[in-house]
């Protein structure tokens, strides 16, 4: 029996290729058996040893748009956050969205006091008396991990925050805590650090059952770049308005109207957007 091809990941690191890796992304994108079959089959006969990740990836996503042009869009969702780039602030505001979703009251990029000196905080998330202090980690490279020192940084910083709160009347009965957000991964040290400190880490894929990638398929929270309707130029004029996500189009679509294209062309971005929004995806 021929064994598998040596694909390399993100890391630099390579192992063996995993065609239920594979099928396992395009099932969770809603992806037909029947298109998955196909596009598995074309792979295997398409690869080769020292093939990276992303170039079995951007094959993957090319025979997916011929078959499953709106499924297409969903599977590019871990590429659709690189693309809130170059700059972190887009992915704050994005952030800032999934936080309020969970029913919070935000606000983002603030400059707080703390007990020894004043700190710039990504997201200020508050609920029923408790309010967290979100750091946002954004990486332009996927293979890019949030190591402990971040853990360790942002602990400090939250804890200062909250040294003075609690001195605070305006905070009487408050509760408070930290967390790190980022769009790739944490490395090992990071996420221990995080458990033992009380300091919460949410990744691409931490923790395992309610990870970003979890937490933005079930609520079906979809960053603005995964439309295939819009051009690049489009993406950014959205983003620099502070439209980072599928959903404020839905809600308020007058904001296309300042992108200058025709009614044909806005309708599409909200087909695509509504459809994004509502349709399930299979597990």
């Amino acid at each position: 029996m021929n064994s598998s091809p040596l694909v390399k990941k993100a890391t630099g690191e390579l192992e063996p290729f995993s065609p239920s890796k594979l099928e396992l992304s395009l099932s969770r994108a809603g992806v037909t058996p029947k298109t998955i079959d196909s596009i598995i089959s074309e792979i295997n006969e398409w690869i080769i040893d020292g093939v990276t990740t992303k170039k079995i990836y951007q094959k993957a996503f090319s025979l997916l748009k011929k078959h499953q042009k709106l499924a297409a869009a969903r599977y590019q969702l871990k590429n659709a956050l690189i693309q809130l780039g170059p700059t972190g602030y887009p992915f704050e505001t994005f952030m800032g969205q999934v936080i309020k979703n969970m029913g919070y009251d935000v606000k983002v990029g603030q400059v707080l006091d703390g007990h020894c000196v004043t700190h710039e905080v990504d997201v200020i998330a508050t609920k029923n008396n408790h309010q967290t202090f979100v750091e946002c980690k954004f990486h332009s490279d996927q293979g890019k991990r949030s190591g402990v020192q971040v853990a360790l940084y942002v602990r400090s910083r939250v804890d200062d925050i909250i040294r003075l709160r609690m001195k605070d009347p305006q905070y009487k009965g408050f509760t408070f805590d930290g967390w790190v957000a980022t769009n790739t991964k944490f490395s090992a040290d990071a996420i221990s650090f995080g458990e033992c400190s009380g300091l919460s880490m949410l990744s691409w894929d931490y923790p395992r059952g309610n990870s970003l990638r979890e937490i933005l398929d079930r609520e079906h929270i979809f960053p603005i770049t995964i439309l295939s309707s819009l051009t690049q130029v489009e993406k950014r004029l959205l983003l620099n308005m502070d439209i980072v996500t599928c959903q404020q189009i839905i809600d308020n679509p007058l904001v296309l109207n300042k992108l200058n294209i025709s009614v044909k062309k806005t309708q599409s971005i909200i087909n695509e957007a509504e459809f994004l929004k509502k349709t399930s995806t299979k597990q």
